[in-house]
């Protein structure tokens, strides 16, 4: 009944792989005279999703999850993966061949340092790790009396005989008309704060923002694979591939910038450093294998956050129209979801793969689809329970009486969209019930903060989890990470989490998803985007900010227990309510308008 141009549903990995691979790449580590390697999941931009030719963590361990890392030493090999990905990489790799480490508990650097031998030489490709990562790494190979060593080529690509070829997808121009400001005029900002005479853009999105680009070498995230150097003065130099340049592209960014093959990167860079110039890389996205080539050759480095992250994060106020008019797209297309999804799964008729179809296609039915903003997590029952799981022909189960997660989100030239409902199908249990109301407050709680300036995103974190906490519950995840605008889904710095120091600034956009996972049983998630926006309170003494909520889809009420909800979180849920009603019951059929007034209806008192 319906197809997909955005996703796929193959399982793309074998546990029985990962043993004879390890032995093949510890085969090619002697030759090399290296005791050890480190596989991150990454590439030379620090992309949280990467291109095909760049997994080779999941060639090598079979985990496909969009964090993690591996080590591999003679006699042992280990992966470290974060809470949210605990139980996937259980079910993917071969704990015979890998032990399966929680990060939280054993960083591995600290691993490393406990389980390196003595005089080991440990392997590490600089292209794939910032200097701030080698130089940990390093500090715990000299805790172990072992040495760190930069390999010229990776030593995993030779072992990958059916390695996908770089990508090379078109760049397309961002019209002002949804950027809201010209790169020249962006280019002069950054210089205006620039105290080193030159700036390395190592991280994609920020190209993409800075010159009004976007591209099409990573799926869900449009952007191009590059690098730029901003000069204090004198025109910048772009680093793209001419086949991604159509001649439209290549005259409107050549006359922003000189434009130069990403290859010949490294001889600008020595030659910055042989004029002995200072060159700002940015710590989070710069390749080690960058800065040692310009620190090499003379120049003076120095290392901090870019920039352009914060001015990217600070959305204009075209940008906020633009998510605005987004959302309200995207809510059309997930109520009529919704609504397709309630006549029909009480039935059993649907599968977690059919239900992603589904979704998909009411939001190509838009006409303004660019790309789904990461893979739908279509998740029925104990998959629920997995923050990202991914659902594969493999792993596809019939819904019927239980609990339905959807996470799912798109890319629109105005906007980027992430948004979670958990749905009862059958009549709710009494623990569900319980844990689907905690999560509810805690979202509202986020929804309805109140918070003076310079207040960063921990500081609102417990905020969310309170209401867990007090019945003993709690969730391994931030509740809230960065949004781009028709760029990544996961933007910082900003972030609320117990990790988040960045102050929280008026136009910044942020989801807001709490959630509880019961490991077997059922996960719940309950996510809007939201941007931050100055408060005007009477007789304030303070500049306060709030949260506006984007999003506009119902939320289930099946499963809320309305004696635990107090009078201000009622009517904070009934007003939702009321505005995504009025919003976009023009927009739907009838029969789709009175399944939304029955959804939306006000919550019992």
């Amino acid at each position: 009944m319906f197809d997909s141009l955005y996703q796929t549903f193959s399982e793309n990995t074998d546990p029985s792989l990962g043993a004879p691979r390890l032995k093949k790449l510890r085969a090619a580590l002697r030759a090399q005279k290296l005791d050890g390697f480190l596989v991150p999941r990454a590439d030379a931009h620090q992309n949280e999703y990467v291109a095909p030719c760049e997994e080779r963590l999941a060639w090598l361990t079979g985990f496909t999850g969009s964090a993690g890392f591996a080590i591999v030493l003679r006699e042992k090999a280990a992966l470290f993966v974060d809470g949210r990905y605990a139980i996937q990489a259980r079910e993917q790799v071969d704990p015979l061949a890998l032990e399966i480490v929680a990060l939280e508990k054993t960083p591995p650097a600290e691993w490393l340092a406990r389980n390196a031998r003595k005089k080991a030489r440990i392997g590490y490709d600089p292209w794939l790790h910032t200097p701030a990562q080698v130089a940990r790494y390093e500090a715990a190979a000299r805790r172990a009396g072992a040495e760190l060593v930069p390999v010229e080529n990776n030593p995993i690509d030779p072992l990958w005989s059916d390695r996908p070829a770089p990508p090379c997808g078109a760049v397309a121009l961002h019209p002002v008309k949804y950027a809201g400001e010209k790169a020249e005029k962006k280019i002069s900002r950054i210089r205006e704060v620039l105290e080193a005479d030159a700036f390395l853009v190592s991280d994609p999105h920020d190209l993409a923002w800075v010159f009004n680009l976007r591209g099409a070498d990573l799926g869900h995230t449009p952007i191009a694979l590059g690098h730029a150097l901003i000069f204090r003065a004198g025109k910048p130099r772009l680093f793209l591939a001419a086949a991604k340049l159509s001649p439209r592209a290549r005259a409107a960014l050549g006359a922003l910038a000189d434009l130069a093959e990403p290859e010949s990167l490294p001889a600008a860079l020595a030659e910055l450093g042989g004029k002995k110039r200072k060159i700002l890389f940015d710590s989070a996205t710069a390749a080690a294998a960058l800065t040692r080539i310009a620190g090499e050759a003379g120049a003076r480095v120095e290392l901090s956050q870019s920039p352009i992250a914060l001015m990217k994060a600070r959305k204009n106020a075209t940008e906020l129209e633009g998510a605005r008019a987004a959302h309200l797209r995207d809510g059309v297309a997930l109520t009529k979801f919704l609504c397709w999804f309630d006549a029909r799964a009480p039935k059993g008729k649907l599968t977690e793969i059919s239900a992603a179809l589904a979704l998909e296609n009411f939001r190509r039915e838009t006409g303004a689809l660019k790309d789904l903003s990461f893979p739908t997590i279509s998740a029925f029952g104990a998959h629920a329970a997995l923050p990202h799981y991914r659902v594969t022909q493999k792993s596809d189960a019939r819904i019927g009486k239980g609990v339905y997660l959807v996470d799912s989100g798109a890319q629109y030239l105005d906007g980027t969209t992430d948004v979670t409902r958990t749905v009862s199908v059958g009549a709710p249990g009494k623990a569900f019930v319980d844990a689907y109301t905690r999560v509810l407050k805690g979202h509202i709680a986020i929804a309805r903060a109140v918070f003076p300036r310079e207040t960063v995103g921990a500081q609102l974190d417990a905020m969310a989890r309170l209401s867990l906490w007090r019945a003993g519950l709690d969730f391994d995840h931030g509740v809230g990470h960065g949004v781009g605008s028709y760029l990544s889904v996961h933007e910082g710095p900003q972030r609320i989490s117990k990790l988040g120091v960045v102050a929280l600034e008026p136009g910044m956009i942020l989801s807001n998803e709490p959630g509880f996972y019961r490991e077997g049983a059922f996960g719940i998630r309950i996510e809007n985007l939201v941007a931050v926006q100055p408060l005007e309170i009477p007789g304030g003494e303070r500049e306060m900010l709030g949260f506006e909520t984007l999003t506009l889809a119902p939320i289930d009420t099946r499963p809320v227990d309305a004696k635990m909800l107090d009078a201000d979180e009622k009517a904070w849920l009934d007003g939702f309510h009321a505005r995504v009603r009025k919003a976009l019951s023009p927009l739907l059929a009838p029969s789709e308008r009175a399944w939304l007034k029955k959804a939306t209806a006000p919550i019992a008192r």
